[in-house]
């Protein structure tokens, strides 16, 4: 593969290693720099195609990408630098998703989105194994030019997909999980403002109803999960010719919430859980210094992605105890929020973003001892941290431009937005690798042979 990059490549190449580039920055600008490396040869080549150069100067921000990291990607999707470098809108996408307009040193990230030249916003993600970018690592940071432009190498080629709102025309029908329906509807809200003109649908009916309308009734177009999809539902969708493609678009914490006036719970264990959603009739059933009065619980119902995760991570699967003590159940997020809202003795369970929004009424339970916070989420530490995703399939996609433009814009899109809505960032491996899907299927590339 690489020796096939390097031939088309010949003509671009400047074998001129880094360090040593480094030390003709005050006569260069970033393209210089970027130009005059051995190591980006095929980053070069992408913004000569292009016709980018000119972006390459001033005060900016680069992430640039090694010859390596190009020649992954082209395996992964079993490409060759020639079409690559012949898909111009391509890479005028992918290429300005790796520069920020503005000078930015590493002393100067903290983390959380950065938007980019191309308009969908990077995450920096900073730790002590170091600065990430999105699933980049920076190799080498802080490379300044003359101008004031500043490079940064990275490991990985960023990845961010094509669209356009405006020119999208036809209706899409996305239905399933209460839990990604918040997301959803404000990724809708903006796609919508950025000159979608056609209809857009999301019904919140729980993911398991949102697969069956996708897998059995093929009445949808995009189906929204808290769960993944099941070998069952894979094989429903199978029988109407439809290959579901899982794109994770964010992670939730799931939260256990009682009132702001319940002064008596703050945290509980795995088999507090177990007690206070199952045997237990009284809080004092579960501690003797608790009150004795019943416990009120109001759950998701049971076509919900929540329920599911719930019984699975709290009741090893086993959804008979949680049912026996007759709890009120509703696939609206908002009953539940209420319903805990209304006693000091009530307690539920439902997505992050439901609790965020009623801060100032509900209270978040930690669990064993672990808060339900962005950093517990990130490093897996909270128990009940779940995937969130979408499914469409390459056919749809393919047959109808609005939803692969949709799909395109959410992946996109998704982490500029998903902290406010009340979630977490997917991790940055599986939202990458849900990007190279998307990008795939944009390409018509062989959805089968890139999963074996």
């Amino acid at each position: 593969m690489k020796a096939r990059i390097f031939a088309v490549l010949a003509a671009l190449m400047l074998v001129v290693p880094f360090s040593a580039v480094m030390a003709e920055a005050h006569t260069a600008s970033v393209g210089t720099l970027i130009a005059a490396s051995e190591d980006h040869t095929v980053l070069t080549a992408a913004v000569e195609a292009a016709g980018l150069g000119d972006a390459l100067v001033g005060e900016i921000t680069v992430f640039a990408p090694t010859d390596a990291a190009f020649e992954e990607l082209l395996g992964t999707l079993g490409l060759d630098a020639e079409t690559v470098l012949g898909s111009t809108d391509l890479l005028t996408t992918l290429l300005t998703y790796h520069v920020v307009p503005a000078a930015v040193t590493s002393d100067m990230l903290s983390n959380g989105p950065v938007e980019t030249l191309e308009g969908s916003p990077v995450q920096v993600n900073l730790s002590d194994m170091g600065v990430m970018i999105d699933q980049a690592m920076v190799t080498e940071a802080d490379i300044v030019a003359n101008d004031g432009g500043v490079v940064h190498i990275v490991d990985s080629v960023l990845v961010t997909l094509p669209n356009d709102p405006l020119t999208a025309e036809g209706d899409i029908a996305a239905a399933g999980s209460s839990t990604v329906f918040p997301l959803a509807e404000r990724i809708k809200d903006e796609y919508e403002a950025a000159g979608y003109p056609s209809t857009l649908t999301i019904d919140s009916i729980g993911s398991g109803g949102g697969f069956e309308r996708f897998c059995e009734q093929g009445a949808s177009d995009i189906s929204n999960a808290s769960r993944a999809i099941r070998d069952t539902e894979v094989e429903a969708c199978g029988t109407i010719d439809r290959a579901p493609i899982e794109f994770r678009v964010g992670t939730d914490a799931l939260a256990v919430a009682v009132s702001t006036e319940n002064d008596f719970i703050d945290e509980a264990t795995i088999e507090d859980l177990q007690l206070i959603f199952g045997g237990a009739e009284t809080w004092a059933d579960v501690n003797p210094d608790w009150p004795a009065e019943p416990i009120q619980r109001f759950i998701p119902g049971t076509d919900s992605g929540t329920f599911d995760y719930f019984v699975e991570e709290v009741f090893d699967e086993d959804e008979s105890e949680i049912l026996g003590n007759d709890p009120t159940t509703s696939e609206n997020d908002n009953v539940l929020v209420e319903g805990i809202q209304g006693s000091p003795f009530a307690v539920g369970f439902f997505g992050f973003a439901y609790y965020s929004e009623n801060t100032d009424t509900l209270k978040a339970l930690s669990i064993e001892g672990v808060e339900p916070n962005a950093a517990n989420v990130d490093s897996g530490d909270y128990p009940l941290a779940r995937p969130l995703f979408i499914y469409s399939t390459a056919s749809i996609m393919t047959e109808k431009p609005q939803v692969q433009d949709f799909v395109n814009y959410f992946l996109s899109e998704v982490n500029g937005v998903v902290v406010e809505v009340g979630y977490f960032p997917a991790n940055a491996d599986a939202l990458y690798g849900a990007r190279v899907a998307a990008l795939a299927v944009a390409l018509g590339l062989d959805m089968e042979m890139m999963m074996e």
